[in-house]
């Protein structure tokens, strides 16, 4: 099996970029104790925390290195009962600091951190040896080598161990040049990708109202800008920005910031939920992942077993859908589908963890390669290969496996795609035959709003569409064509937007035309035959000899289908089921109207009824009638000339 790998970020380190640090190791090793030493500030807020010496929730500070760079530090809790709280905010650091006290040596929190760091894809960090100042030199020296026997299987490996004391302050300059050096070569986040901020705390402060931390993971944030808390689909706007306590007005890639936010309420926004711009994200109840149970994971993880995900800061209970075995064993990896209980809200590449909710314990994790999918069946050779074309193929492989068989937004396909500049691969495809495209109403080039599908499933949309209006046209001749809703129930296109896109594309391609409300064959025209001829035009002579009274179509003859033909070829005007008039003698009568309002400036029913010397059965429909057209408006008991967007002249 081909490993998936998170896509990587090309946007060169610039020097003002923020940067993030994150504590991690078994608890009481000391590291709050070592960021208030190193940053002058105590991380641990809660008072609970300080009564009791410990970690509970995520802590924060900042700090400048001496390269004068400045970083973010969140201070993890390190007790096993508090790992989901270490979990929502470790996803979104550049460098781990992993803090082991030099008189305990490696505990077990310190190597579940360490399994954990690895599953996330963070391979860059500094191991900090605290509590020097309790130990000799040869005890500091043998639990140094144990450390780095320990680092030797994981993404680790080689990580500078540095001795410190946060009591004395031995070793603390050394640290931090290790960080800063560390942090030389780490590759920038993605600043022009669309912000996705996970959100792990959410408050309200008097005066301002709902405020929201995190750390945001992509693009930019701009005070006054709209944005969406998702998985609920709240909108909000961002009053302002905090960056270390400094009101800013715009945030990038890696910054812990805190945004003020109005249009919701504290308690509508949850630790786990995720702003990002509107539309940018779909939540889903399921995710393809491939994924790596631990090696020393207590057991095999079974078919349909229950576990906890943690993606981002999102914690949401699931199960587990083996796609392609029946058990997995620690130390192997396979593909899952995870059916969870609430929505989750990622993207392709992103990293997750996987715990067991009894008795708790991290087995594993791994990396979302659909964020969106279908619901599998297990043991589909198809659904194996798909997945295996997500991580292996290139981009344009990608964008089409995403789009499959649906009719996407241009956008849709790139966020759930994850393929940098995907709309950029759109022209390519197109000429390459892959995929079809249908832009909106006078958009000149390809934009998120364009719609898109797969050439193949255009084809197959096209003809049956084709067959339908071939047979519509043969058995009904009098019929325009076929009404709009009925050629989307009969594909069944269930959303309006991705049917309309279909419309245009066929309309575009010469396959089929769409008036108003129905679907024709671009070729087809009502034509009637010598008989329905003869009916029409008698009709049509009567009319005119009676033209402000017309005989109705029933006293001629003149079938339903009849009037609509004429409708069609615009030889009449339908006013209602049974008033018909020729159209030259409706054009008289609007154009005899309008000069009655350009005269007076408005017209009675009575003014009507003698103007025209017909009768009420006739003057109201028609009056009502210009009223739907907009020639004219209803004001109390007389009309006036329409004023305003959509006015008929």
């Amino acid at each position: 099996m081909k490993r998936a790998v998170a896509p990587e970020p090309i946007i060169p380190i610039t020097p003002d970029r923020r940067y993030v640090i994150g504590t991690a190791g078994h608890v009481d090793h000391g590291k709050s104790t070592l960021v208030r030493a190193l940053t002058g500030i105590d991380p641990d807020r809660l008072a609970e925390e300080q009564r009791r010496e410990m970690t509970i929730d995520l802590g924060f500070a900042w700090f400048t290195l001496p390269g004068g760079r400045e970083v973010s530090v969140i201070d993890v809790p390190g007790h096993e009962r508090f790992v989901s709280n270490m979990l929502a905010g470790i996803g979104g650091i550049d460098v781990a600091l992993l803090v082991i006290a030099a008189d305990d040596g490696p505990m077990p929190q310190t190597r579940e951190h360490l399994a954990i760091l690895d599953l996330l894809g963070i391979d860059r960090g500094v191991v900090a040896l605290s509590r020097i100042d309790l130990v000799d030199d040869d005890w500091r020296d043998l639990v140094t080598e144990e450390v780095r026997e320990l680092l030797t299987t994981t993404s680790f490996k080689g990580a500078p161990i540095v001795p410190v004391s946060a009591t004395t302050g031995a070793g603390l300059n050394d640290l931090t040049a290790e960080l800063d050096r560390v942090l030389d070569a780490t590759t920038a986040r993605d600043a022009n990708g669309r912000p996705r901020l996970p959100v792990d705390r959410s408050f309200a402060v008097r005066g301002f109202g709902t405020v929201v931390t995190g750390t945001l993971l992509d693009g930019e944030i701009r005070t006054g800008q709209e944005l969406t808390v998702y998985p609920a689909g709240h909108t909000v706007r961002v009053r302002g920005l905090q960056e270390h306590q400094e009101q800013v007005d715009w945030v990038t890639a890696g910054s812990r910031v805190a945004v003020n936010v109005s249009g919701i309420d504290a308690d509508q926004v949850r630790r786990g939920d995720l702003i990002a711009p509107s539309g940018a994200l779909t939540p889903s109840l399921r995710l393809d992942c491939q994924i790596t149970l631990l090696p020393d994971a207590p057991a095999a993880l079974e078919q349909n077993d229950e576990v906890i995900l943690f993606a981002g800061a999102a914690e949401i209970h699931g199960r587990v859908t083996l796609l392609e075995q029946e058990t997995l064993a620690p130390g192997a990896e396979t593909w899952v589908q995870l059916r969870l209980a609430a929505p989750a809200v990622a993207l392709r590449g992103d990293r997750v963890i996987l715990r067991r909710p009894s008795p708790a314990a991290t087995i594993g994790g791994g990396i979302v390669v659909d964020p969106s999918p279908p619901r599998h069946k297990r043991f589909q050779p198809g659904v194996i290969r798909n997945l295996e074309m997500l991580v292996e193929g290139t981009p344009a492989d990608l964008l089409l496996q995403v789009l499959g068989d649906d009719i996407l937004e241009a956008g849709a396909l790139a966020r759930t795609s994850g393929v940098p500049d995907a709309l950029s691969l759109l022209p390519d495809l197109v000429s390459g035959g892959d995929v079809v495209i249908a832009a909106e109403i006078g958009a000149a080039t390809i934009s998120d709003r364009t719609m898109v599908l797969r050439h193949a499933r255009f084809e197959r949309l096209a003809s049956t569409v084709e067959t339908a209006l071939a047979e519509h046209h043969r058995a009904y001749p009098l019929s325009p064509g076929i009404r709009r809703d009925d050629v989307r129930s009969l594909l069944d296109i269930r959303s309006q937007r991705p049917f309309d896109a279909l419309m245009r594309a066929m309309q575009a391609k010469g396959l089929a035309r769409s008036d108003g409300a129905v679907v024709a064959a671009p070729e087809f025209l009502v034509r009637l035959d010598a008989t329905l001829r003869q009916v029409a035009d008698a009709f049509l002579t009567s009319a005119r000899a009676n033209p402000f009274a017309p005989p109705s179509p029933d006293e001629h003859g003149v079938s339903p289908d009849l009037v609509n033909a004429l409708v069609t070829l615009r030889e009449v005007e339908r006013i209602s089921g049974q008033i018909v008039y020729p159209m030259n003698i409706f054009e008289t009568i609007r154009q005899r109207v309008l000069d009655k309002l350009g005269e007076d400036g408005q017209i009675t029913l009575a003014e009507y009824r003698d103007m025209f010397g017909t009768s009420r059965k006739f003057a109201q429909p028609t009056l009502e009638y210009l009223d739907k057209l907009r020639v004219t408006r209803r004001k109390g008991d007389v009309r006036v000339k329409f004023v305003g967007p959509g006015a008929a002249s």
